[in-house]
This record gives structure tokens, sequence and C-alpha cells, in this order.
């Protein structure tokens, strides 16, 4: 009992809400946004390309939002930010719910992505401000695995769901996100957490953007994951698209593979991690590009079961050795008094999660769903250059602490 109250009292309460909170929520978006292309092609009756745009819409409005969202929480504290941005998303699924035209799908997908990007930051930030910095990646770690544990069930409710009430995954979502709203708010104000940040960053917005053209080590990460994420944005775009037009049942088997990808996140990331750490960050990504690039060409050689499952194995690989090292290597990065502002420019990875639907949907109508898969492929795999160069950067860093705007 003793080791299990050790282990609980290594973190502040507030993080341990923010991670229950990641499971319930992020089940419920993964129980909905991986089927939103397939809803909206069989309700809306849409053009591959515009459904891309749609999926789309969100990542491209994360990419700015994020970086605002950082800087808002540095200066004004993390607390007014978290409760804005979870509303707001609550907002988004209740009116998923009831919308009945394509374009107030695009909208609401727009402010899904610029909420999103909010939370997202100032969540991360804030688990930073109240945890100790030896404790900083193995809080990151349970952060990326509560998000997988969520993915895990997710897929499988949403893909009875769709065939059910489409409807009522959004309906579901919504409340999820408003009880964790409503929670979070009680417990910050009982505990008196404003925000460990505020008026703690001094620097104006334009001043807070020059960091990125500073940043070497920042910038050739941020150009290498948005090259990943042209990749990685297929897995809940085209892929199900093309999975349902080449394979029997193919909705099914890309639910069960969602689960499997989710799964095998939580069971492998922390010693795959461990492995890793014996690496620089950029290098363990550099692995990672690889691995990620023979799983997305795998789903285009797919023909059943057998070769998906394999391909998405590899896909998993590749994620687990890249994403959970991005957050570490920006909490690097960060001087103390920026950390929002710098969690937030790394959203603007999201422009892969924008171009890569878009580009996916019109590759996926002019060539067909095999040769698009293995042009993303290659796509990731260009990823490289930049963490072979963020490496070299990454290594004459100065500490974060020794740094200034």
């Amino acid at each position: 009992m003793s080791a299990v109250k050790k282990y609980i009292g290594q973190f502040h309460p507030i993080v341990w809400v923010l991670l229950t909170g990641t499971v319930l929520s992020r089940g419920a978006m993964f129980m909905t946004m991986p089927f939103l292309a397939i809803y909206l092609s069989r309700t809306m009756d849409m053009h591959p390309l515009f459904i891309g745009l749609t999926v789309g819409i969100s990542p491209l409005v994360a990419t700015i939002g994020g970086f605002i969202g950082g800087h808002l929480s540095d200066r004004y504290g993390r607390k007014p930010v978290l409760m804005m941005s979870l509303f707001s998303i609550s907002l988004v699924f209740f009116g998923f719910s009831v919308a009945s035209h394509p374009l107030w799908f695009i909208f609401l997908n727009a402010l899904n992505g610029l909420s999103n990007s909010f939370f997202e930051p100032t969540s991360q930030a804030l688990m930073a401000d109240l945890t100790e910095k030896k404790q900083r990646m193995k809080a990151y770690s349970l952060r990326y695995t509560a998000i997988n544990i969520g993915a895990a069930v997710g897929p499988l409710a949403g893909a009875y769901l769709a065939n059910v009430s489409a409807e009522s995954t959004f309906i579901i979502t919504g409340s999820i996100y408003f009880f964790y709203a409503v929670a979070l708010t009680v417990l910050m104000k009982k505990f008196k957490l404003e925000g460990g940040a505020a008026g703690k960053a001094k620097v104006t917005f334009l001043d807070a953007l020059s960091i990125v053209k500073r940043d070497s080590a920042l910038r050739y990460l941020v150009l290498g994951i948005i090259l990943i994420n042209i990749g990685y944005s297929q897995l809940q775009s085209t892929l199900p698209m093309h999975l349902e037009e080449s394979l029997e049942n193919g909705v099914y088997i890309f639910s069960i593979l969602l689960s499997i990808n989710a799964v095998m996140v939580v069971f492998l990331q922390m010693p795959v991690s461990a492995l890793a750490e014996k690496f620089r960050p950029m290098q363990t990504m550099v692995f990672g590009a690889l691995i990620m690039m023979l799983g997305l060409m795998g789903f285009g050689f797919s023909n059943g079961w057998v070769l998906s499952i394999v391909s998405v194995a590899l896909l998993t690989l590749g994620e687990i050795l890249i994403f959970p090292a991005n957050s570490v290597l920006i909490d690097r990065l960060a001087p103390e008094n920026l950390r929002g502002i710098y969690f937030g420019a790394g959203q603007f990875r999201k422009v892969g999660n924008f171009a890569g639907p878009v580009l996916g949907g019109f590759l996926f109508s002019e060539v067909g769903g095999s040769v698009m898969l293995w042009v993303v492929s290659l796509i990731a795999l260009s990823s490289i250059l930049f963490f072979s160069l963020g490496n070299r950067s990454f290594a004459k860093t100065e500490l974060p602490e020794a740094k200034s705007v």
C-alpha cells in the first residue's frame, strides 16, 4: 500500500487529473475523429479531396493556434486557457451531432483544431510546471500511455456506433469533454492553481515568434515532424477509405488496426523508450522515421489481414520512437519562463497534419490508395535529413536555463 501511495505521490494531484482526463477524452476523440471521413463520405456525398480538406482544416488552424495559446498561457496563466479550450471542444462535438451541411463540419473542425491547439501545449506546460525536472520524462511517458489507452478502446466503440448511430458518438464525446472541464475547474480552484507561469513571461508575441527563427534545433525538429505527420496523418484520413475500398470488411479491419496500434504503444513504449534513452533524441527519430516509412509502404501492398497487421506494427514502432521524444526534446530546449511558447511552437508541426489529408485525398482520387501510400511514405522518410541536422544543432545547444529571449 505504501508503494502505491509513494508512486501516486511523485506527481501533483492536478497532474493525475490531467492524465485521467486524457484517457477519457482521448478515448472519446478516437471514438469519433478516425471515422469522420467515413461519416462524411456516407452522409454528405463529398468528394475525397473535400473530405481531406474537412479533416485537414483542424491541424491547419492548430498550426498557428498552438503558438498563440502557449504564449497566452505563459502571460496570463494556464487555468483560463485550459478552461476555455475544453468547454469549446465540448461545444464542437455537440455541434457535429446536429450539423447538416458540409460547411458546418469545416467550421466546427476548424474550431476543434483551434481549441485543441490551445489545450495541448498548455496542459503539457502545466504538467512540467508541477513536476520536478527529473520526473518530467516519466510524466510525458505516462501522458502518452494515457493517450493510447484511450485510443485502444475508442476505435472499437466507434466502429460499432458508426453503424448504429454515428451522431451518438458526437454527443458522448461532447459530454465527456464537458465533465472533464468541470472537474478540472473545481480541482484547480481547490488547489488554488492559476497557472505557474502567469506573469513571468514579459516578451511580446513578436519576440516569442523569433524563437523559432533563432533556435535551429527547434526549427529542424518542427520541419522533420511536419514531414512525418504528412505520412502519419493518413492513418486517420485516407487509410480507412483505402482499406474500405481494397479489403472486405475494411472498416472493421481499420478499427482493429487502430486498437493494435494503441495496445502496442501502451505495452512497448516504456521498454522501447528505455532503450532509446541511450541515444540522442533526434538520432532516435531518424531510426523511427525509417521504420514508419516501411509501415506506410507496407499498407500500399496490403491485400489482407497479415500484411496490414505487419504494417501497423512497423508504423507503431516508428511512432513510439518519434512522438514521445518530441515532448522531451521541446522541454529540454525551453527556457523555464517560455515553456508554453515552446510547446506552442511545436504545434507548427501540424502543418503536416493538414497537408497530409489534403495531399492524400488528392492522390487517392487521382492515382489510387496504393500509390498514394508509397508517395507519402517517401515524404515521411525525407524527415531524416532534418532530424540529422537537428541532432548536430541539439548537441551544441546550451542548457535551457541559460537561454533567454
